[in-house]
């Protein structure tokens, strides 16, 4: 642990070492309140809840945090400091978890600093603050499967445009596997089997039941399944770089 937390601490310091993390931040907070306000409809709506602001969210986090996550690894085999690395005294598996922890971390920093949306809530009605909290869950829980993802992404090339474009593909057929126009769209051709391992698979579909303030198992499930594979992925591709 102590080897992956340095590495974590590096990695985050590094963000912070740059403006490019405070810009982030900051657009991303802007689009939050824009699309929760302005395109949500939050107070023509005149119910105290939070879903207009969290069901941007994937589609905020399909563009965002690949933007964040593409130098993880093409920075590092732009650089040529991969080959250093891996031969430091840390396996490959406690360099990943390291690098995406500190990504993750940095990326639930920019979640929690869009509180003043909870307390203008608060202040307008009486929420349900559970169910916020499920939807906080939702939103980190995709925010890390889209990072696992961008996290494999970069470790397959040194550009980091490439990297970018890769992760956003990815993330962005996960979407659309459970979003209702395109099940619908399907729903008119193809058997009921075919739309239900679309839904079973798509992000949008395990996110709505956490926004709802359900919180199941299967869900949970899901997105760590999906971080798991790509971290794994992550792993196999960089012992080809070992090799």
């Amino acid at each position: 642990m102590r080897a992956i937390w340095t590495i974590a601490k590096r990695e985050l310091g590094a963000y912070f070492s740059s403006p490019v993390a405070y810009v982030f931040i900051v657009i991303f907070l802007l689009l939050n309140g824009f699309f929760t306000f302005m395109v949500g409809g939050y107070f023509q709506r005149g119910v105290a809840d939070l879903l207009p602001f969290f069901v941007w969210h994937p589609w905020l986090y399909l563009f965002l945090v690949p933007a964040v996550g593409m130098r993880l690894w093409s920075e590092e085999l732009r650089l040529g400091t991969m080959e250093l690395l891996l031969t430091m005294p840390v396996t490959s598996a406690q360099a990943i978890i390291g690098k995406y922890l500190a990504s993750w971390i940095f990326l639930l920093i920019a979640l929690a600093l869009t509180f003043p949306v909870v307390l203008t809530v608060e202040y307008l009605g009486h929420p349900d603050l559970g169910r916020i909290a499920s939807g906080y869950l939702g939103s980190f829980l995709v925010s890390g499967a889209f990072l696992a993802i961008t996290c494999m992404t970069s470790a397959l090339t040194r550009n980091q445009v490439v990297s970018f474009i890769l992760a956003v593909v990815i993330c962005l057929f996960l979407i659309l596997c459970g979003w209702p126009p395109v099940t619908d769209a399907v729903m008119t051709w193809a058997p009921a089997w075919i739309i239900d391992a679309l839904a079973s698979i798509g992000v949008i579909t395990h996110f709505e039941a956490l926004q709802k303030g359900v919180i199941d198992s299967r869900d949970l499930l899901f997105f760590i399944s999906i971080t798991l594979f790509f971290l794994f992925t992550t792993s196999v591709i960089l012992r080809t770089h070992r090799a």
